[in-house]
């Protein structure tokens, strides 16, 4: 039994120094650490990338060690998806000091599952103040003809080039290093100008299904990444979480996949259940093992459709 490490903080302007110096003891004593920078509270612990390679690289009996509660979990929802999956695993929650330091918060009993769910009201409230606070700072400032955000790193001219650079195949580190900038930059003048979304099957969430034949109804196995399984886990019905949770996950270097072996129209239900993951906001890992996923599928009906 080990102890891990999960810091978190919501953007590039924070630091997680206060919580490494309430985790000083344990990242002294060699505990790995795991974290999630420059991620909103707004993704579910289950969703990020930091937390993700936590619960794949714990063992059963491992205590999982936050500063406090917030950094993992700010809404009801996020602790209805995590308790389960901490129980099932077989791991542990605490908070390092204050109030809850004596408490394991992925007990499963009424009492904990009670104490827990009232946390999270709360943590949620607060988070509902501080963006409403947040709007009205920013509403008072317009009001009063102030410019917002930073200043822009490349004039419209440059942006222009940039943009026709990439759709002629210039690759974003390329184009980062000849104007001397953070790719960061390269990729937020792309996405401005649209230039970065994926193509129209992919982009959108699919509509309903087209028949796919008699085939349809036979038992297709494809592997579907770790990270569209962790999705679906929290937004699926319990058959379907059920399945996953049965599934044989296979390392793949540092994430996984789990073999799913169903009918076609199953994986297409599953792809459109992981459309959110194309949205605004994901993150490239996530819209990687979409595109993964959908070509998977795409596939295995090429036989089919050559029938």
């Amino acid at each position: 039994m080990a102890d891990r490490v999960y810091l978190r903080h919501s953007t590039d302007k924070q630091t997680d120094a206060r919580q490494r110096h309430a985790l000083a003891a344990l990242i002294a004593s060699g505990a790995p650490v795991y974290d999630d920078p420059a991620t909103s509270s707004r993704r579910l612990s289950l969703e990020r990338v930091g937390f993700t390679r936590l619960l794949h690289e714990a063992a059963v009996g491992d205590t999982i060690r936050i500063a406090d509660a917030a950094r993992l979990f700010r809404s009801v929802a996020d602790i209805l998806a995590l308790r389960p999956v901490l129980i099932r695993r077989g791991l542990h929650l605490r908070v390092e000091s204050g109030l809850l330091s004596g408490i394991d918060l992925a007990a499963d009993d009424p009492g904990t599952k009670m104490m827990v769910n009232v946390l999270a009201s709360v943590l949620e409230f607060q988070r509902g103040m501080i963006s409403e606070n947040t709007r009205q700072g920013v509403a008072a400032a317009q009001a009063s003809g102030k410019t917002l955000g930073r200043p822009t790193a490349l004039p419209a001219d440059k942006a222009d080039q940039v943009v026709t650079a990439y759709q002629h195949g210039t690759a974003i580190k390329a184009l980062a290093r000849e104007h001397q900038v953070a790719p960061k930059t390269i990729r937020r003048v792309l996405d401005a100008a649209g230039a970065r979304r994926l193509p129209d099957q992919l982009d959108a969430p699919p509509g309903p299904a087209e028949p796919l034949g008699p085939a349809a109804d036979l038992p297709v196995t494809l592997d579907v990444p770790g990270l569209l399984a962790d999705h679906l886990r929290s937004v699926c019905d319990d058959t379907i979480r059920e399945m996953l949770i049965r599934g044989r996950p296979i390392r793949r270097g540092r994430g996984y996949c789990i073999p799913l072996t169903v009918p076609l129209e199953l994986h297409h239900a599953l792809l459109h259940h992981s459309a959110a993951l194309t949205a605004e906001g994901a993150g490239p890992a996530e819209r990687k093992a979409y595109r993964v996923y959908a070509t998977r599928i795409t596939t295995a009906e090429q036989p089919r459709s050559g029938r």
